[in-house]
């Protein structure tokens, strides 16, 4: 079947590209995931021998990292093509710019003239996309002066407050200092239709009040992908609310023991269980910090980024207010992929 339908391909000079992800939904079971895994890894090995088909594996980290999945002959062939999805802050503002610079009419030209202004040149012009030219996805210096060209200096009235162009990435990101581009361009979206809305006399398209309601609503929308990747998480942070990081995790195993019972292992889980669940709390405590959900500090207590700290109900003195505070007047996971490609 395979020979045929690579021959068919070939005919056609195309290619075939096989897509799997969300095997976390394939058991309820870590012994049973590892089998699924590893053995679909060696399947998209074995398509090297066809050229016209092609196999690429979406794995979270906590399916891949540290587990023995690739404990096959030939398997560094295939981890010779692996790849980390992640996103670098001058990723972001490169991609923030190139969906600028395609806005709809006035908009998309407006944007494309503070380019210009600010590069030196427009945006290239190919089959009806504009597209920003390399050196401006790389370059962090001259990302600042585009995005302080619609955001201001300081997201306040001076330098204590902070960077806008390295604020509204960095209490995006989650504990490993990761920002997804999902939760970045939500970010930005609610902070310009917040400006719109209460700062409409604001003399730039971006309020430093408004980016800090973007991050809000950034966050409620993380969390709730969160749930649906690791439905444990969100039953797990519940008894959390209202609770002031950074804090001891005595504090925090209290308020599980008190919901659960002294035993996480008794605990029905949805899916996939936290993979240490049976180290007790201080497993689970290690399984919140791979997921970027916990941080660990030097002095032992708990802390959380605001990009989950706040979705989750959570506070910090002098930090973004949790989610749970926004009026409703104003409501509207590093990845790897491995193939033969």
């Amino acid at each position: 079947m395979l020979e045929r339908t690579n021959d068919f391909f070939s005919e056609q000079n195309k290619h075939g590209l096989i897509v799997f992800d969300a095997l976390d939904r394939s058991s309820a079971e870590w012994q049973t995931m590892d089998t699924i895994v590893r053995d679909l890894l060696r399947v998209v090995l074995s398509l090297k021998r066809y050229p016209f088909l092609h196999g690429k594996i979406f794995l979270r980290d906590d399916q891949f990292a540290g587990r023995q999945v690739t404990d096959f002959p030939d398997a560094s062939k295939l981890l010779s093509t692996r790849v980390d999805l992640t996103w670098a802050l001058h990723d972001l503002h490169g991609l923030l710019w190139q969906l600028f610079c395609n806005g709809t009419e006035n908009h998309g030209v407006t944007l494309r003239k503070i380019y210009e202004e600010i590069t030196g040149s427009p945006p290239d012009f190919t089959a009806e996309v504009w597209s920003i030219r390399d050196n401006v996805k790389r370059d962090e210096i001259v990302q600042r002066s585009l995005f302080a060209k619609i955001a201001g200096e300081w997201m306040g009235r001076d330098r204590r407050r902070g960077v806008p162009f390295l604020w509204s990435v960095g209490h995006l990101a989650d504990g490993r200092g990761r920002t997804s581009p999902r939760s970045f361009l939500a970010a930005i979206r609610a902070a310009t239709e917040d400006t719109s809305d209460r700062y409409s006399s604001h003399f730039l398209p971006l309020h430093y009040e408004s980016i800090k309601y973007g991050v809000q609503k950034a966050s409620g929308i993380r969390v709730s992908e969160m749930a649906e990747d690791y439905p444990w998480v969100q039953m797990l942070m519940q008894p959390l609310q209202g609770l002031t990081v950074p804090c001891t995790f005595d504090l925090v195993q209290e308020r599980w023991c008190n919901a659960f019972g002294r035993d996480p292992k008794t605990i029905s889980f949805a899916g996939l269980p936290p993979e240490h669940v049976d180290a007790e709390w201080h497993g689970i405590r290690q399984d919140l910090e791979s997921l970027g959900i916990f941080e660990s500090m030097k002095d032992g207590r708990v802390n959380m980024p605001d990009l989950y700290r706040v979705g989750f109900g959570l506070g910090r003195r002098g930090g973004v207010k949790p989610a749970a505070k926004i009026p409703a007047s104003r409501n509207p996971s590093r990845t790897t992929t491995l193939g033969n490609h």
